[in-house]
Formats: C-alpha cells, sequence, structure tokens
C-alpha cells in the first residue's frame, strides 16, 4: 500500500509550500483579468458556490455537479504560471529525486502493466505513444525499457522537467499539447494528473481525439470530486488548489470524453491515499469527527486493522478521490 510520505517526503514538503506561495502570488497579480466560464463537462453555465480557496472560487455545476473554477485564469496566465513556477522546479530538483523509486514501484510500474493489458485485450498496435504531461520522465523511461512500443514520446511545457526527461534520453515535445504538431497519429495517448489543470479540457481532449489513430486508445488519470477525501475535507482537500480548476467525476469526464467522439471502455478509482489524508488531518487537528462516530473508528480508533481494508473498499467501488478512465477512439473514427 503507497504512503503519502513516499511520494511527498515530509521534510521537503515546507520548502514546497513556500515556493508554491510565491506561485499563487505571481498567479493572483493577473485576477482581476480572470474570466468566467461554464461547465467544462456539460457547458452549463448553471451552478452554485462549492468552495473558496487560493483566493479562487469553485462552483458545482448543477446540471452534471462537476466542480470547477469559475472565473478562472486565461491561458496566457496558465501559460506564464507553468513556465516560471518555483514548486515545478522544486519538485524537479528535490521531491521527484526522492521519490522517483517508490513512485516507479507503486504508480508508474503498474500504469505501464495497464497500458500494456489494453493493447493486448484490444489488439491495438505499438508503434507510437504519446506521454501528455511526462514531468520528471518516470513513465516514458519505465516504458520506454520494457521496449514494447517502437517510439515513446512526452509531452512537457514546464522548461525544468522538459529539460530533466531530454537528459535521461527521453523524445520531447517542450509544448503544451494544443500547440503540438507531429508528423502522423499514435496508438496511444497517456496524461496522468493533467486535465485537471487545463483552461479548457474540451480543447484538450479534442486534440487528442486528432492524434489518436482510428482504434487507439486514450488513458487518463485525474482527482474524483465524488471521492471520499475530497467529499469528506471539501476545501481542505490537497486536491482543491488554484492549479486544479476542472474537478470532474467518473459519469461527467465519461460524458464529456464520450462528446468529444471517444467510446469509454473503463473507469476505475485505483487511488491509495483518500483514508490516510483525512487521518492525517484529524490527527493535525485540522478536520473533526467528533459526529462521524464510524469515520473515527475506521481511520483513529482501529486503523491498524480497518484503514487498509476501507481504502480498497473505496478503490474497488468508484470511491477514491483517484480516478483512471480508458477512451477508445473507434475504428471508423
Amino acid at each position: 500500500m503507497l504512503k503519502e510520505a513516499e511520494i511527498r517526503p515530509d521534510e521537503l514538503m515546507k520548502g514546497q509550500a513556500e515556493r508554491l506561495a510565491n506561485d499563487v502570488r505571481r498567479l493572483m497579480r493577473h485576477k482581476e483579468q480572470f474570466v468566467a466560464v461554464p461547465c467544462p463537462a456539460c457547458d452549463s453555465r448553471l451552478s452554485q458556490p462549492a468552495y473558496a480557496k487560493y483566493e479562487l472560487q469553485f462552483v458545482t455545476c448543477a446540471g452534471c455537479q462537476t466542480v470547477y473554477a469559475s472565473p478562472r485564469p486565461r491561458p496566457e496566465h496558465m501559460d506564464e504560471y507553468y513556465s516560471h513556477s518555483e514548486n515545478y522546479a522544486y519538485w524537479n530538483q528535490y521531491i521527484f529525486p526522492a521519490s522517483e523509486n517508490a513512485r516507479r514501484e507503486k504508480i508508474f510500474k503498474p500504469r505501464v502493466r495497464k497500458v500494456l493489458e489494453l493493447c493486448q485485450r484490444f489488439g491495438i498496435r505499438q508503434d507510437t505513444l504519446l506521454e501528455v504531461g511526462a514531468g520528471f520522465g518516470t513513465f516514458c523511461q519505465e516504458l520506454g525499457s520494457t521496449g514494447a512500443f517502437k517510439r515513446v514520446i512526452g509531452v512537457e511545457p514546464t522548461p525544468e522537467l522538459a529539460s530533466t526527461c531530454r537528459a535521461r534520453g527521453i523524445e520531447v515535445i517542450e509544448k503544451r499539447i494544443e500547440d503540438a504538431e507531429l508528423s502522423e497519429q499514435v496508438d496511444v495517448v497517456v496524461s496522468f494528473e493533467v486535465i485537471e489543470h487545463l483552461f479548457s479540457a474540451r480543447d484538450f481532449l479534442q486534440k487528442c481525439h486528432r492524434l489518436i489513430r482510428p482504434g487507439g486508445v486514450l488513458m487518463l488519470t485525474c482527482p474524483n470530486v465524488q471521492g471520499f477525501d475530497i467529499l469528506t475535507l471539501g476545501e481542505k482537500s490537497s486536491a482543491v488548489d488554484h492549479e486544479h480548476v476542472n474537478l470532474f467525476h467518473p459519469g461527467s469526464l465519461a460524458m464529456l470524453l464520450t462528446a468529444c467522439g471517444f467510446e469509454v471502455i473503463e473507469r476505475q478509482t485505483p487511488g491509495q491515499l483518500d483514508a490516510e489524508l483525512v487521518r492525517k488531518q484529524v490527527l493535525a487537528g485540522q478536520h473533526s469527527l467528533e459526529h462521524e462516530p464510524f469515520l473515527r473508528r475506521v481511520l483513529i480508533e482501529e486503523w491498524e486493522r480497518l484503514g487498509e481494508k476501507f481504502q480498497a473498499f473505496l478503490s474497488d467501488n468508484l470511491l477514491s478521490s483517484n480516478m483512471l478512465l480508458v477512451a477508445k477512439k473507434p475504428a471508423h473514427g
């Protein structure tokens, strides 16, 4: 079972928090220019307030229950933010190297196995795979080591991370996927924890649809706003932040994928940290279970006996706050 400290080492997170605060201040200089947007999943403009955090207002769509930031930074504000982010430079220099072994074994190797299993199950060609948001390069490197694909390409617009990927021998496109052009279509696109950051999730998925060869697949992971830790902690959840401007759930993301021409073939919530994240907030005095005797028993009093089983229940029943969806581009698409 994955533990939070394995991927976010406690001794390094104070330095990360300081740099994140600097990034937020820079982003909020543009606050007067932020723009109101409709629901990223269904385009409805009917909503009600959900959370307020980092000077952003999050609303819940009245139609599909997606939670999203509106008003939100414009695309040019987001581009500037990620290009000059102190936080991402810090992750690249300190947190990713310190946590890579755990991430490789417990996150990326299972994702590689999942991709290969999908290719076998659906008879998908294995010429080219594109990872959107290659980050530190661990997934591309791990997949490349299997020799399963003839070509593995990483898309990574953040300069420090793109440089790290290149240094690891990964073919990198240092642009947003929306601005990237390829000479031919690809068989598989994967994107881990990216779609929640984007100004227009619809534009992103439409571009993915154009890039994928008919019969190919798209695999996405992102937060599930209807998962346990987000529903329990609300705006205190680490998944609710100034970068995560789109907070889908399995139903609303599937609806958007379908609208963009995909056929959704799999939905999972494989998250492993929900119970631990809520437990840590309670132990730190940041969240109360005073009126939640059942959760107090599971998360505090009998944690050693029940914690892992409770997390497995959440993950197995679409109740975790991390979700994975697989969608296929129809062979005639």
